[in-house]
């Protein structure tokens, strides 16, 4: 019996317009601004930031390493509105930052960067020492390495001889900055600092804290090592909480949770009285390389030296959502345009959310690609990924539509390769599922690429190479288990990415059962 495309009109549109309205409530609600008090003003400012001198396109890895002196006045003439204090960690290429400073009203805390390699390291220091000897009046205390002993580059007793010498030569407090715990594990270096830098990162804690306790934890360590080594004061040398990034259990980086971190700090150690340090001023993309997406994402601004809301005024997850609306919208609409009429009164209801859903998800899995992607073999993942996302859409609002024509031929050619796009969802599935389970501290959780296909494939199969998926099936599925153990029960990226997992591994083996072939 041949309904007129009039029939499913009403459903259709019903349908369009609950899909529009989810798909804006999905990004509204991702972006939606939170109105917080403000911490820092022109008129109360913080105490100190930290600060390296290099763009979105920089690193200190550079050779040879170009410190653009235009770049550091914006920066410093920024930062200056907000901050009384800077504090560096390296003098290598960045002997003018003094001069600059004091142009602009900013002190110091100058940092030697302390290696494994002693003819960097007698550079870094005799470099330190120059500058805190030629800059008093900029320079508040210098910072004889960084971490250090985490990286297991120096032994207590090295760092202590180097101390020893710098505290002989400068008139200024000298100290060492490192993560709380090792101080404890290096006792023999705490009486030789004039005050101790400590770095609290909750984030980054074997144990991490959500945003809910880390205050807390911030506090009791704080104030434990108040009483342990009085009455030598404590810097809190680093402190802060990234805007992007993987999850790590209840430890969520976001732009929001970031902003109610620092907000929450700076009222803490005000309240206190405490010494602080932010980390950092500027988001350094060059960081990805070694601590994952989240690597590059503490800064208080941007990499284009936009404020991303941290300190003062509401705060978006996602400032520019319209934007990713907008882009959304247009696919949905592309999808539907590719469609057509569609077959039943079903396909009028499913089409529209069969559009918008697969829409969110590839608009939602380029905003995250942009956010870790760093060269071009990862944004060529990326951008195949898309492309298989794409791909699929076609292959599902074509199926709820009328073949007709060119449609007809397209469909055809995508119902004829629907196992192999199956198989792509499986390949990629295997190798991230791979990468969570043997190294997974600094990779992100890559759902919204693969939850389209799961979920097309497992209502619709489509049969491919059977061993081969059949192997796929097998590597993601025996992957689920341990790599929900290793995040624990409360990482819900994680929790999202084995119910993505479980649902391809569905997908895959009803692949297997299929009679399309």
């Amino acid at each position: 019996m041949s309904h007129s495309p009039r029939a499913f009109l009403l459903p259709y549109l019903i349908a369009l317009l609950l899909a529009l309205a989810a798909l804006a409530g999905t990004w509204y609600w991702v972006g939606r601004p939170l109105p917080l008090a403000a911490v820092a003003t022109p008129t109360h400012k913080l105490q100190c930031a930290s600060y390296t001198p290099f763009g979105k396109d920089q690193s200190p890895f550079d050779q040879p390493l170009q410190v653009r002196r235009e770049q550091v006045e914006i920066d410093f003439d920024q930062l200056a509105k907000r901050f009384d204090c800077v504090r560096t960690y390296s003098q290598t290429g960045l002997e003018a930052l003094p001069e600059l400073a004091r142009k602009h009203g900013l002190k110091m805390l100058a940092g030697a960067w302390v290696s494994s390699n002693p003819v960097d390291t007698e550079r870094e220091i005799a470099a330190l020492v120059a500058n805190a000897k030629a800059n008093p009046d900029v320079i508040e205390a210098v910072i004889v390495g960084n971490e250090a002993l985490l990286r297991k580059e120096v032994t207590g007793e090295q760092l202590v001889r180097l101390i020893e010498r710098v505290k002989a030569e400068v008139a200024q407090p000298v100290t060492y900055a490192d993560v709380w715990e090792f101080w404890l594990q290096y006792p023999q270096v705490a009486p030789a600092v004039d005050f101790i830098t400590i770095h609290l990162l909750p984030y980054w804690e074997d144990e991490p804290s959500g945003i809910d306790a880390a205050l807390d934890q911030v506090a009791n360590v704080r104030r434990s090592f108040g009483n342990a080594y009085a009455p030598k004061d404590i810097l809190i040398g680093e402190t802060g909480w990234p805007s992007e990034g993987r999850q790590r259990e209840t430890a969520l980086p976001s732009r929001i949770n970031q902003a109610l971190f620092v907000r929450g700090f700076v009222k803490l150690a005000e309240d206190n009285g405490w010494r602080y340090n932010l980390i950092e001023a500027f988001d350094q993309p060059w960081k990805r390389a070694s601590e994952g997406a989240v690597g590059g994402y503490w800064g208080l601004f941007d990499a284009n030296r936009q404020d991303k809301g941290i300190l003062a005024g509401p705060v978006s997850n996602l400032p520019h959502w319209p934007l990713w609306l907008g882009a959304s919208g247009l696919l949905l609409f592309a999808a539907l345009v590719l469609a057509g009429r569609p077959t039943s009164t079903r396909a009028a209801l499913l089409l529209p959310f069969t559009a918008a859903f697969g829409a969110a998800c590839a608009l939602g899995w380029s905003e995250l690609a942009q956010v870790t992607s760093r060269y071009w073999g990862e944004w060529l993942w990326a951008a195949a990924l898309l492309g298989l996302n794409l791909l699929v859409l076609a292959h599902a609002v074509l199926a709820l539509a009328t073949p007709d024509g060119w449609r007809a031929r397209a469909f055809a050619w995508l119902e004829a390769r629907g196992g192999w796009w199956l198989a792509a969802a499986g390949f990629a599935g295997a190798v991230l599922m791979l990468g969570l389970v043997f190294d997974a501290r600094y990779r992100s959780f890559p759902s919204l690429a693969l939850l389209l296909p799961a979920l097309v494939y497992l209502c619709r199969p489509a049969r491919g190479p059977r061993r081969e998926i059949a192997l796929l099936a097998v590597i993601i599925g025996a992957g689920i288990a341990p790599q929900l153990y290793l995040e624990g029960p409360h990482n819900l990226q994680a929790i999202g990415w084995a119910l993505t997992s479980a649902l391809l591994v569905a997908a895959l083996w009803r692949s297997l059962r299929s009679p399309r072939g």
